[in-house]
């Protein structure tokens, strides 16, 4: 008698499916997926849609960290054993469909499963080096390079063609937290990529690859 041959892991349909531990939740447009100060207790994985993470100071002004999309995890922070509370918070920017995956589970499959724990490293050292790139952005770029790279990122380019080109509409004062320059700035520099070409509207936000040359060039 033949013993049934053991079923492969699959890391991609883990993340695509419920199961215990994992729930599919539904976020309209502008609904917070969790807060700043909540428990930090579970793990979410982008499905469909996008995302901002802000943050909130002492004196209460908030900034756009962070926008995300389809593959990206957010509130990984949970992970950490001296990370209780979130530090930032998650709010949907168009309707998005994420996974919840709680932090027990998480910690079980990453044990477990060796491909999820790969998938999940290399994601981590992606968004550890994205996070320096913004860092030096900040200190050694122009607010129009700054710009440039950010709609670039917000469209995609290069991330394993997952190119979109069309970006959900954005407010012209997320960009300036996010640049780090005013709303006046970047209204400029927004009309002045229109004409060059680099960007138009069309329903949408289209940023089109021609935009590099502003990321690439003095």
């Amino acid at each position: 008698m033949s013993s049934a041959k053991p079923r492969t892991f699959d890391p991609r349909a883990f993340l695509a499916e419920t199961g215990l531990g994992r729930t599919i939740l539904q976020y309209p447009k502008n609904q917070v997926i969790f807060s700043q100060g909540s428990p930090s207790d579970a793990v979410f994985y982008i499905q469909r849609g996008r995302a901002k993470l802000t943050v909130l100071s002492a004196h209460g002004k908030e900034a756009t960290i962070a926008l995300l999309g389809e593959g990206d995890f957010m509130g990984e922070g949970c992970m950490a054993s001296d990370q209780p509370v979130r530090t930032v918070s998650a709010t949907a920017i168009t309707d998005c469909f994420a996974l919840r995956i709680e932090k027990d589970a998480m910690l079980k499959v990453l044990h477990q499963q060796h491909e999820f724990s790969d998938l999940f490293v290399a994601y981590l050292v992606g968004r550890y080096n994205q996070t320096q790139a913004d860092l030096v952005d900040q200190l050694f770029n122009s607010a129009e390079k700054r710009l440039a790279r950010t709609l670039l990122l917000l469209a995609r380019f290069g991330k394993e063609g997952r190119s979109e080109n069309v970006i959900p509409k954005i407010s012209q004062e997320t960009l300036a937290e996010m640049v780090g320059t005013t709303r006046a700035r970047i209204n400029f520099f927004m009309n002045r990529f229109r004409q060059l070409g680099f960007i138009e509207y069309n329903g949408g936000l289209e940023v089109h690859s021609s935009l590099l040359d502003i990321v690439l060039h003095e």
